[in-house]
């Protein structure tokens, strides 16, 4: 498994002044297949998708543009003053100014937990720009006990004060419903969940986003009706087989509205999958080389670096990353 490749790092000033970071893998051999976009969880960030972003845009029968994007106060991406705005609708406006400012339409995407939400949202408001769905561990339906973990964790964890502090956290947070996990996912996955400053880990996102689930009162909103606006493109679900957060009972009940959903379960992992096992990779790779069957060349290919002249304001980038990838 290649863990040095170079991706392109992109930083832009969305709409309301903010600074984003987003990735993007270029397709080793371009073929014209579906560009795919990222979005990542409540507290996650793009390095959650380097290991599938390398295999899409790698060796994959088609080779495909992966972009990813750090949402706002997510790792490294700015941080919002007011944590009002670390809302579903204000991060799916992000991700139309990234889209836009890519020049992206129709892409497929893979959406993890809260990216899951913000897709659910932008198929139904800016349905040009989805084409196809992976949706990781999330639905219409959130389970009631998921959501609580989830709260009962997020601006809590203590910062590790070494790396190896820090697998220790994984493996405290995970040892229920991921109880297979070796100790080399362990570490790549700590380096996912933290940043890293002067050689040490620090908070990988805001601990303001705590703030977002404190004041939930009730269930969260079911989003049936923006669900049912996803009919008309390609879906597939990836469960966890452990997960608390997407029962079977909703897959069934996601199936009823759209039929043509496939579904695939992960089994010894929770919420939510880590998009890292060969079958799993597979799955996704052989959706979306479907998915491209059954299009007409509606969506754009990735912009070549000659085309971000007329973004200059909004996007920078580094041609080649110098970084050394380390969450994988």
């Amino acid at each position: 498994m290649a863990k040095d490749r170079d991706f392109t790092e992109i930083y832009f000033t969305c709409r309301d002044g903010l600074r984003l970071y987003g990735r993007h893998y270029r397709a080793a051999t371009p073929s014209g297949a579906r560009p795919v976009m990222c979005l990542a969880g409540l507290t996650r960030n793009s390095r959650d998708f380097h290991t599938i972003a390398l295999a899409l845009s790698g060796a994959s029968t088609p080779s495909r543009d992966v972009f990813t994007l750090d949402t706002r106060g997510r790792g490294l991406s700015e941080s919002d003053k007011d944590w009002k705005n670390y809302a579903v609708p204000i991060e799916m406006q992000d991700v139309i100014d990234y889209m836009t400012m890519l020049g992206l339409r129709d892409a497929g995407f893979i959406s993890t937990s809260r990216g899951g939400l913000i897709t659910m949202v932008l198929g139904a408001v800016q349905p040009s720009l989805v084409g196809a769905i992976v949706l990781n561990d999330i639905g219409p339906v959130i389970e009631t006990d998921g959501l609580a973990r989830i709260a009962g964790y997020v601006g809590r964890i203590p910062l590790p004060k070494s790396w190896s502090d820090a697998v220790h956290i994984v493996r405290d947070l995970t040892q229920r419903d991921f109880p297979n996990l070796t100790d080399d996912d362990a570490e790549a996955l700590a380096h996912q969940l933290f940043n890293e400053k002067n050689g040490k880990p620090v908070s990988g996102y805001d601990p303001k986003l705590a703030k977002c689930l404190s004041v939930l009162d009730g269930p969260i909103p079911k989003l049936w009706p923006q669900f049912e606006t996803l009919k008309r493109v390609p879906l597939l679900v990836v469960r966890g087989g452990n997960s608390d957060l997407l029962s079977e009972r909703t897959i069934d009940d996601m199936r009823k509205v759209h039929p043509r959903m496939t579904s695939f379960t992960v089994p010894g992992e929770g919420h939510a999958p880590l998009l890292r096992d060969a079958p799993t990779i597979s799955a996704i790779a052989t959706f979306f080389a479907n998915s491209d069957d059954s299009t007409d060349g509606k969506f754009s290919g990735a912009m070549t670096r000659s085309d971000f002249g007329h973004v200059s304001r909004l996007v920078s980038t580094s041609p080649r990353s110098t970084r050394r990838e380390n969450s994988v």
